[in-house]
């Protein structure tokens, strides 16, 4: 059974109402799976196709986490907010869900003036802080920074972007340096993270950095599906799997053009290709299109077995 209290408490930017916690623990023992997804960004037909996804499986939803970033491109952004609170699964707060929460006016995505990323936010930012009440806001505004989760004798942290800077871009080429900086900061066996839009797992000296991608957007394969992971409890190991999630991806865009917004990002449903690169390191840029298989790490101390073409062993520390 999961057990959790906040670590943590601080005020909200403005520093008015009710405090909002910055760190969640959670005790998930070895007892059962551990779903993790990123990015729903306001996919309604990806959200409900991961909750048929778990419950197929048999995961129960207190065994469920989302690394953040409810609310983005995607044309359902109330009806998603909904949808992830009605469920009571496990919410790391993201940039949008911080930017929305505040009345901000800008998603504090990382994205750099000039980029096309930052003039197609502009509108998707918009439409979403007309669409979500106040009530979806303030629940926003409460949601965790952190959540620290024991999971088969280890000590996970559950992030959004990076342990310091939450809308940090780390991806699978971004040094294992950096990464092994985050978790040190983090003192934590592994790291949980999304962000980033592209699943990977990385394993190197009993350390662990997971991706598992996000279920409202492709992850610039070149495919429709989108991505989530499971965790495994084994015999002193943590099984690590990159599943792929297919959904009415049509629909979905149907949808971003019946509320009326930008062609690009629901193109990218359906054609499994981002309409900028702007954000990608050269290696990822040089994958475009590129598809990306399922895969299964075994997180056993010094020792990774790695199946499948995810996933690798970070070449130089």
């Amino acid at each position: 059974m999961r057990v959790a209290r906040t670590a943590k408490r601080e005020l909200s930017k403005d520093g008015q109402g009710a405090s909002a916690p910055t760190c969640v623990e959670l005790d998930l023992g070895d007892s059962g799976p551990l779903l993790v997804f990123g990015g729903p960004y306001g996919n309604l037909q990806a959200t409900e196709a991961l909750f048929r996804e778990a419950k197929r499986l048999g995961v129960p939803f207190d065994r469920i986490l989302c690394t953040g970033d409810i609310v983005a491109y995607c044309g359902d952004p109330l009806a998603t907010v909904q949808a992830i609170r009605e469920s009571g699964i496990a919410v790391v707060q993201g940039n949008c869900e911080e930017q929305l929460g505040n009345g901000a006016d800008e998603c504090g995505c990382g994205f750099t003036p000039g980029m096309m990323c930052h003039a197609l936010s502009r509108e998707w930012f918009v439409f979403a802080t007309g669409e979500l009440d106040e009530d979806s806001r303030a629940w926003m505004r409460g949601l965790p920074r952190r959540i620290w989760l024991r999971f088969a004798g280890r000590r996970l942290a559950a992030i959004h972007g990076g342990a310091s800077q939450i809308n940090d871009f780390i991806f699978e080429s971004s040094p294992w340096s950096i990464k092994r900086t985050e978790i040190s900061a983090l003192d934590a066996d592994g790291v949980l993270a999304g962000h980033c839009g592209i699943p990977f797992t990385q394993i190197y000296a009993d350390r662990m950095w997971h991706n598992a991608g996000v279920i409202g957007m492709p992850a610039n394969d070149g495919r429709s599906g989108t991505w989530y992971s499971l965790l495994t409890a084994g015999a002193g190991s943590i099984r690590i799997e990159h599943r792929r999630l297919d959904y009415p991806h049509r629909a979905a865009a149907e949808r971003m053009w019946k509320v009326g917004l930008s062609h690009h990002y629901a193109e990218a449903l359906i054609s499994g290709l981002w309409p900028s690169l702007d954000v990608l390191p050269q290696t990822e840029r040089r994958c475009t299109g590129e598809p990306i298989n399922p895969a299964i790490s075994e997180w056993a101390g010094s020792r990774v077995a790695h199946r499948g073409t995810l996933n690798h062993e970070p070449a130089t520390p």
